[in-house]
């Protein structure tokens, strides 16, 4: 399992570095002050309103290669959270007791999800899974990799797209391209479909954070 994440502050700063907190209309200074105000073994998130998938996901890194979002997800940024993973609303919060979910590796997105909010936990958006990586790039690994199956596409006559968000690692086989190889990737799986190295991310819980302001 992924170390623990770091401290807060230190969280705060690399959303700053990353440049983030402008894209977000927030400043450093909001960003570091609002931090102080957090607990422990927290994940600080920006909310989602506030930032795309599609911009994040350049921004991980592995082995010196940059991330990507795969050529037949075009319609990324418009995967929003379901019902059991509203954000809090407030332009930055924090996610508790984060979990890679490996336990649920082999189990498909419909069997998961239940799971998950019948421990009382909350599944990870594909904000919330990014950002983890931004803050912690080890957390995915080899066969070790994850699903946010807390974002879900919505069609025009309100039943889901059978497409569930997932964060792992490119071969550099197809239209990855081989220079992609090792690249950190989001991409999908279908909602029935089981896959042996894809676990199920989840938080205890999400917490507004006071002094950011709305999200």
């Amino acid at each position: 399992m992924p170390e623990p994440l770091p401290v807060l502050s230190e969280q705060a700063s690399r959303l700053v570095e990353l440049g983030l907190h402008e894209g977000a209309g927030l400043s450093a200074e909001q960003v570091h002050a609002v931090a102080a105000t957090g607990g422990t073994n927290a994940l600080l998130v920006i909310h989602p309103g506030r930032v795309r998938p599609s911009s994040l996901a350049p921004l991980l890194q592995r082995d010196g290669r940059a991330g990507f979002v795969v050529e037949d997800m075009t319609d990324v940024d418009a995967f929003a959270p379901i019902d059991a993973a509203v954000p809090p609303p407030s332009a930055l919060y924090l996610l508790h007791d984060v979990d890679r979910g490996d336990a649920m590796a082999g189990w498909s997105p419909d069997e998961a999800l239940p799971a998950i909010t019948g421990a009382s936990r909350t599944p990870l958006t594909l904000v919330e899974g990014i950002m983890w990586l931004l803050q912690q790039p080890d957390a995915l690994e080899r066969n070790r990799c994850f699903m946010t199956v807390g974002s879900r596409l919505r069609r025009a006559n309100g039943s889901l797209d059978a497409r569930t968000p997932a964060l792992w690692i490119s071969n550099g086989t197809g239209r990855d391209g081989a220079a992609r190889r090792h690249a950190p990737k989001v991409g999908w799986c279908w909602a029935g479909n089981r896959h042996t190295w894809l676990g199920f991310a989840s938080a205890a819980a999400r917490s507004p954070l006071a002094g950011a302001g709305p999200a």
